[in-house]
């Protein structure tokens, strides 16, 4: 395979007929970086894809491969691999065949196309297996034979349009794995589509967040947690309490009271959400840490989740989400039960309204 390439989508529109699905997208995914386009269904990221592959076309903007201007060029000449959540493998072919079906297209000798058939396969781990039908295997299988079969044709940028969608929670957590640890090896530029954010975060080494054709945010997995720009990245990108407040001299007043701001919070004023994790709320059955801001509650719903126990619990008018490790033997707090709530300051953010 040739080196990493850098993708840049510049300044694009699209629409079908008066619906806009793409708006005022610019992006730009660099060399061997694995890339997740993350977003509710209907928010134009599968879209987008398929803009850089060449399926679709804007009305405005420019697609870059590695600095070449592709906006114009057709799917077959821009040299990019896509895999489909459906695989898309021809039923009445062999595995082997199903891999060496582009090399074929591309009128590659039989030797060339026999060589890369095997390496493709011997790197998704399928070798044995190239004599058998695709209805003779397992959903994760399958996936990676249309993975070789988009590696094999030695793609400049490797497409991923939910291709572990289909697949049981435990072999998709597997198959992500093995999907990193393989885009790492050949160290391909990879554009990987998913609504789910646990997929994106645990895979990917930058995040576009995109919400109604629009890219509100990019980022790592751990600025977008920590430092989301909105309330719908703030919202989508984990759980999170959300309070109306005011923000003013370093500190903001809500429903909590008035709590001192982290430093890199503090340049905001006027009406705001502050926003904070559940993981940074403590409950206690009375006041502790005096680092922590804490407040009276009562316990309105409790939720055991095994490594840790959800809680909801309501301070004045509004009902604030606590996560609290499980410990063996410990009962926690039923519903009804009077609590005292310790927030970090330090882990209080602000979003603008």
């Amino acid at each position: 395979m040739t080196g990493p390439v850098k993708v840049e989508v510049r300044d694009v529109n699209l629409a079908f007929g008066s619906n806009v699905v793409l708006r005022d997208i610019d992006m730009a995914v660099e060399p061997g970086e694995f890339f997740a386009l993350l977003g509710p269904s209907g928010c134009g990221k599968s879209t987008l894809l398929r803009l850089i592959a060449g399926f679709n076309r804007a009305q405005r903007g420019a697609v870059l491969i590695d600095g070449e201007d592709v906006t114009g060029v057709p799917p077959w000449k821009r040299n990019v691999g896509m895999v489909f959540q459906s695989y898309a493998l021809w039923p009445h072919m062999s595995v082997g065949e199903n891999v060496a079906f582009g090399l074929e297209e591309r009128r590659l000798p039989r030797a060339i196309v026999r060589e890369k058939v095997g390496r493709a396969l011997a790197l998704v781990g399928l070798s044995e297996l190239a004599a058998r039908r695709p209805g003779q295997l397992s959903g994760g299988q399958q996936q990676r034979v249309a993975l070789a079969r988009t590696l094999a044709i030695e793609p400049r940028v490797l497409l991923l349009d939910e291709p572990l969608s289909n697949l049981d929670a435990k072999l998709r957590h597997h198959m992500r794995r093995e999907l990193l640890a393989m885009q790492r090896q050949l160290a391909i530029t990879t554009i990987f589509v998913t609504h789910d954010q646990e997929e994106a975060m645990t895979t990917a080494d930058r995040i576009a967040v995109m919400h109604q054709g629009v890219i509100q945010q990019v980022g790592t997995p751990t600025g977008l947690y920590d430092d989301p720009a909105n309330r719908f990245v703030a919202e989508f990108v984990g759980t999170i309490n959300l309070l109306p407040g005011d923000a003013s001299a370093g500190a903001v007043s809500s429903v909590l009271g008035t709590v001192a701001l982290p430093a890199q919070s503090r340049a905001r004023t006027g009406p705001v959400e502050l926003a904070f994790r559940p993981h940074s709320v403590v409950l206690s059955a009375a006041r502790g840490d005096a680092s922590r801001h804490w407040v009276g509650a009562t316990v309105t719903e409790r939720e055991f989740l095994g490594e840790f126990v959800r809680y909801r619990v309501r301070v004045g008018d509004v009902e604030l989400i606590a996560d609290q490790p499980h410990r063996l033997g410990d009962d926690g707090f039923m519903p009804g039960a009077r609590v005292q709530a310790g927030i970090d300051p330090g882990q209080l953010r602000l979003v603008a309204q």
